[in-house]
C-alpha cells in the first residue's frame, strides 16, 4: 500500500529541501525530470531495492514525486507542476545546478 501523497498546499519547502539534500535523491529527480513515468527498477542501477524504497518514500512524503501502482510495479513521476506552483523557479535552479557539464 502506498501512503497518501501530500496535497499541493501541504508541500513544505523544508521537507523538499531536506529530501533533495541527498545526492542519490537528486540523481533520481534528475532522471524523472524528463517528464515521463518510470518504473522503480529503471531509474538507478547498482542500488539495493531496500535503499531505493527508502528514497522513494522520502521523495513521495515530501511532495517531490508521484508514486502510483501499476500491476506489479510502481510508476514514479516528478511533481513538477506542484513544485513550480509552490516554489517558483526552485526545481529548474536545482536541476541546472546538478546537470552534468
Amino acid at each position: 500500500m502506498i501512503a497518501q501523497h501530500p496535497d499541493r498546499d501541504q508541500i513544505l519547502l523544508e521537507n523538499v529541501l531536506a529530501a533533495l539534500g541527498n545526492p542519490l535523491r537528486l540523481r533520481i529527480v534528475g532522471v524523472l525530470a524528463d517528464g515521463g513515468e518510470h518504473t522503480c527498477g529503471s531509474i538507478l542501477d547498482g542500488v539495493s531495492k531496500s535503499t531505493l524504497t527508502h528514497h522513494w518514500r522520502v521523495l513521495r512524503d515530501s511532495g517531490v514525486i508521484w508514486q502510483r501502482p501499476s500491476g506489479r510495479e510502481n510508476l514514479l513521476s516528478l511533481r513538477r507542476d506542484d513544485l513550480e506552483a509552490r516554489f517558483p523557479g526552485l526545481l529548474p535552479a536545482l536541476l541546472t545546478a546538478v546537470a552534468p557539464d
